[in-house]
This record gives structure tokens, C-alpha cells and sequence, in this order.
């Protein structure tokens, strides 16, 4: 039997309520008829006694308040799963915009997921490739790690999001490599960006998109990372991919959950977000992880652009006590022209320390890192005396990490879009660069290490050669 609800109480916005409703649940779907016969959908967001608001995905355009009709199915919004997801391209309620029809779905889930038993995790280990210098040299990804990129508006984080998708990989056959993307609130032009990059380089096949426009209704955007994590724990732990969820941008999610929370009435926090948003962050972050005796994983690198460059906002705030890390991009990089703008002495992996090393990456890489943390922090040291007193009048040492400094940035932060460096490449780059210092100067690394890699004037041959390790 379908129980029908003619007519609503009210309508706000995209929400709408009904009265003398019973039996419904909170996060329940309902499937709302209009006059015309169309179709549409939503969730329940508030129940207070017999009644009920509803959220609706398209939006509330057209809906008349005496003829609506509305069914609540008894279930809360699931999305259709199949390996045949890989290389198709979704909306953001995990609807197929590829043209390639239906998909054929081996199960359906919820897409809030299910929490993983504490007990039940794996600590991460091993890493994640990405190509890229800074970011594995000197923060690097951890399988099953949270890490998100901290941006700003009109910085080239979209460039490095399309240039991980492109290279990231795992180390040997530790099995297969899988990419979920997802981009909330994107114009037009950007998410075709996406979606041809992807498909130039050959990447779409392992690549899983999710796009939601910002033309898109805000309630769209509020679901879509929530399915292209369910996309992602279905291929990691039915299918034993090792998954890498590419969140972007992670402001505009909570931008369009403050506009929900505000229709709905709630009483505001931080610069307007709601009380609840650090919890709501939580429920997708904590999705990253590893699960024992289950073969894949799941990492995520969620990017979110600071409200004026502010890294104190409440987003980035709360994002960084949930996550485990952070790779910040610079401003004054990014002006200058270096890319990707990642500033080394802001970014951290904290998972890094255990998924590195002698029977991970390599030996040296450890204590190669810390050295050029070390180093890099003294090159600060040395600009802000020569802001001072002037270039001139530095000591040759200081004279030295100046030079340091500016072929770090030149040759181990700089890299091109397209170039995809190995890890042995970005350690021989680090360790060329290090020669650069007196032998003296290296106190983080062991005289074995030493002996073994460091080569007097390996910066110089390296510069002759153009840069190329």
C-alpha cells in the first residue's frame, strides 16, 4: 500500500512542511508528486510532533502548496554502487551526466556510511606517490591518512588537485589504484577543466567524479561528498582498491551547510556557521582509514580555499583538528610564480614518520627530510637579517642558505604540471641541493648518510644540466 500526503503547510526556500504526518524518520527520503505529474526528491531534516520539513534536491521551483503529493519511502538516501562506477562522471546526488545511461548497481547503500569500529582500524602505513617534490619529499601521504590542502582564492590549487589525480600511485603491487574526485560548487569552466585533464591524460578510467556546480541547489552540495565517500568505501573494502578521495573545495560544503542550517532557523556560531559544523566535518574526514583483514583503504585529501588567506577561519580551524596534517599553499610563492605554492615550513604529515624509511620508501628519507626542514628554516632566519642590514653584510654562511634557499624554491618546490617525478628523483634533487651547505652544517642526518649520499658540487653539476636529476 503507498501512503500519499496531499498538500504542504509551508515553503521556504528549498524546504517545505507538512502537518498530521506519522511514522517518519529523521534523514528519510521522500519522493514529492507535483501537478504536472514530475517528480522530485527529498530528505527529512526536522520532525516536532506530527510535523515534518522536508529538504527538496531540485529545489522548490513550481511546487504548489494545496495539489503536492508526497510519499516517504521508508528509507534514508542511498546511491547505486558497481565496479562499473570507474571512469563514469555524477552529479552531486550520484546521478549518471556522462550520457552513457543508468548504471547497473551491484548494491545500494546509505551514503552517510556506517562509523568503523576504533578497534577495527589499521594504523597507516606505506605512502602514496603523488610525482610531486614537496609533497613527498617533505609531507608525504600516508595511506589511509587524512591530509588536506590549505588554499586561498585564485591560487592554483585546482591545478595541483588535477595533477595528483594524474600521478598519484602506489609503491610496487601492493594492489589496485582507484580515484574518487569531487568538486562542490564549481563553475562551469572549472569542472570541464576537470573532466578534460582527466580524460587528455588518460586518467579518467580509474577516476570516479563527482561534480556539483554552483548553479547546482545547495542541498545537492551537502550530499555529494557524503556519496563519493560511500563510492569510495565500496570499492576499497568490497573490492580492495586502494582509494584516494580528492575533495574540492571543502569552504563551499560549508558555506552551503551554514545556508542550511540558517533555513532551517538555527542559532548561528562562529562567523555564521553553525555549532554542529566541527561534528559534521568529522563525519567525513573520519571516513578516511584502514580496516583489519580488509585489503584497501581509503585517503583523503580534502582542498579548501581560506576566506582571506585566513588559516585561523573556522574551516580550516576545525578541519585542522580533525585532520592529521596539512599542506598549506603561499601567497607570496604563488605571486612569484612558483608552482604548486607549497610552503614547506607550514605543512605537515603526521603520519609521515611511519610510513617512511627502510622497508617503506628508503633509508635515507627520514633524516634527508629533516635536514631540509632544518635548513630551510635557517634561510628565513638569513632573509629576515638581510631585510635588515642588507644582503651585503651577511656572513658567507648566511650567504650560503640564502643561496639554499633560492634553489630549493627553484628546483625542489618549483615543478612543472606535467611532471611526474619519482621518489628516488626527489631525494637525489634534496640531497643535491643539501651540497649546497657546509658538510658541518648537516646535523640531522648520520655521518653513514652522509657518506653515502652527499656529494660536494652535485648542486652545481646539477644546475649545468638544467635541473634535471
Amino acid at each position: 500500500m503507498r501512503l500519499e500526503y496531499t498538500g504542504l503547510s509551508d515553503l521556504n526556500g528549498s524546504l517545505v512542511a507538512l502537518k498530521g504526518v506519522s511514522g517518519v524518520s529523521y534523514d528519510e527520503l521522500a519522493e514529492l508528486t507535483l501537478e504536472d505529474g514530475s517528480r522530485r526528491f527529498g530528505r527529512v531534516i526536522l520532525i516536532e510532533g506530527d510535523r515534518a520539513v522536508l529538504q527538496v534536491f531540485e529545489g522548490t521551483r513550481g511546487i504548489s502548496l494545496e495539489n503536492t503529493r508526497t510519499h516517504f519511502t521508508g528509507q534514508p538516501m542511498d546511491i547505486a554502487l558497481s565496479k562499473e562506477m570507474l571512469g563514469r562522471v555524477f552529479d552531486g546526488a550520484g546521478r549518471p551526466i556522462d550520457d552513457l545511461g543508468e548504471l547497473y548497481p551491484d548494491e545500494r547503500r546509505n551514503i552517510n556510511g556506517s562509523a568503523i569500529n576504533p578497534v577495527s582500524r589499521q594504523y597507516p602505513r606505506s605512502c602514496i606517490y603523488t610525482g610531486i617534490s614537496a609533497i613527498d619529499g617533505c609531507s608525504t601521504l600516508i595511506r589511509g591518512q587524512k591530509l588536506p590542502i590549505f588554499s586561498g582564492a585564485g591560487m592554483a590549487h585546482n591545478e595541483l588537485a588535477a595533477q595528483m589525480v594524474r600521478q598519484a600511485r602506489v609503491a610496487g603491487d601492493d594492489g589496485e589504484f582507484a580515484i574518487v574526485f569531487a568538486a562542490m560548487g564549481v563553475k562551469n569552466d572549472v569542472a570541464e577543466f576537470f573532466r578534460r585533464n582527466f580524460e587528455e591524460a588518460g586518467a579518467l578510467q580509474r577516476v570516479v567524479m563527482f561534480l556539483n556546480l554552483a548553479s547546482d541547489p545547495i542541498i545537492e552540495r551537502i550530499l555529494t561528498p557524503r556519496c563519493a565517500l560511500t563510492a569510495a568505501e565500496y570499492l576499497a573494502f568490497t573490492h580492495g582498491y586502494h582509494v584516494l578521495v580528492v575533495m574540492t573545495d571543502m569552504t563551499s560544503y560549508c558555506e552551503a551547510v551554514r545556508e542550511f542550517s540558517s533555513s532551517k532557523g538555527e542559532i548561528p556560531s562562529r562567523k555564521g556557521f553553525p555549532a554542529y559544523l566541527y561534528s559534521d566535518l568529522a563525519s567525513l574526514y573520519e571516513r578516511a582509514g584502514m580496516i583489519v583483514g580488509r585489503k584497501g583503504s581509503v585517503t583523503q585529501v580534502p582542498i579548501l580555499t581560506m576566506p582571506n588567506d585566513d588559516i585561523t577561519h573556522p574551516i580550516p580551524d576545525l578541519t585542522g583538528y580533525i585532520t592529521e596534517g596539512q599542506i598549506v599553499l603561499d601567497r607570496n610563492m604563488d605571486q612569484s610564480g612558483v608552482y604548486p605554492p607549497i610552503n614547506i615550513l607550514s605543512s605537515l604529515s603526521r603520519l609521515m614518520k611511519d610510513g617512511i624509511g627502510k622497508g617503506f620508501t628508503r633509508a635515507d628519507h627520514p633524516g634527508l627530510s629533516n635536514q631540509l626542514f632544518a635548513s630551510y628554516s635557517k634561510v628565513q632566519d638569513a632573509r629576515s637579517l638581510a631585510s635588515v642590514i642588507g644582503e651585503d653584510e651577511l656572513s658567507p654562511l648566511d650567504k650560503q642558505y640564502l643561496k639554499f634557499g633560492r634553489a630549493f624554491e627553484q628546483y625542489f618546490v618549483r615543478q612543472g604540471q606535467q611532471e611526474d617525478r619519482s621518489l628516488e628523483q626527489t631525494l637525489e634533487l634534496g640531497w643535491a641541493l643539501l651540497s649546497i651547505l657546509p658538510r658541518g652544517e648537516l646535523d640531522r642526518v648520520s655521518d653513514q648518510e652522509l657518506d653515502e649520499h652527499f656529494r660536494e658540487g652535485a648542486f652545481e653539476a646539477l644546475a649545468e644540466e638544467g635541473g634535471s636529476v
